[in-house]
């Protein structure tokens, strides 16, 4: 288990954007250049990370689509996540103190994976989701916040028995990062703040990435890569 925290404590510290971070990104990962990886964004604004450490890398880029599970009474509270495979992660406390229902939780993981598949089949056009046993597989997002999707997608990602499952990511809370670090083989963070609040405060540009910019990019890396 590997961390690589470049910098941790609470001082300013911010990145361009998501293309800036993922070359940074890139460069704390060039050890597994060459070595037939497969970087999976997640969706969407892991994507334009993942895109630039795949290129630098020379690895396949894809993506791994979770979805968080809102509270019933609170949508803007995740109680949860739900990942392609599929995985589902609980935040049991959050459960308990809101009283939701077994039956509650069924309804919203139902409708969140519908939305699931429906984002799988946008990105995808029809593909089969990448081959990943046996593989170092390498998971990039812009930042964590809580981890409840990064877990998801994690525990669905591990059911298919990759050789080596990499986490990577420019920003997240070193709580965060000593959690997850548990469940990877390696975990790459290059800033660790003291104080996390929003992962959008640690970039200048933080704008918003559609859907469609997702299934562009992902388009364009295909026809560069000749698949």
């Amino acid at each position: 288990m590997t961390h690589v925290p470049l910098e941790i404590g609470s001082r300013s510290r911010t990145f361009t954007d998501r293309r800036a971070a993922g070359r940074e990104l890139a460069r704390a990962l060039i050890h597994h250049a060459g070595t037939n990886a497969l970087v999976l964004g997640l969706p969407r604004g892991g994507v334009p990370v993942a895109e630039e450490v795949a290129r630098v890398l020379g690895a396949r880029l894809d993506v791994w689509v979770v979805r968080k599970l809102g509270a019933p009474v609170q949508p803007e509270l995740g109680m949860g996540a739900i990942a392609e495979g599929p995985a589902v992660v609980l935040d049991r406390s959050i459960v308990r103190g809101l009283g939701v229902s077994r039956a509650q939780i069924f309804e919203v993981a139902r409708r969140e994976m519908a939305e699931v598949r429906r984002r799988v089949e946008r990105f995808r056009k029809g593909r089969d989701a990448p081959a990943v046993e046996g593989r170092t597989v390498i998971l990039v997002d812009d930042g964590i916040a809580t981890g409840g999707t990064t877990r998801a997608a994690i525990h669905a990602i591990k059911k298919r028995r990759p050789l080596r499952l990499v986490l990577a990511v420019p920003v997240a809370s070193p709580d965060i990062v000593a959690s997850l670090a548990q469940e990877v083989d390696e975990l790459v963070c290059l800033f660790q703040p003291v104080r996390m609040y929003a992962i959008g405060l640690w970039y200048e540009d933080f704008r918003q990435v559609s859907d469609a910019e997702v299934a562009r990019i992902l388009r364009a890396h295909d026809e560069e890569r000749g698949e």
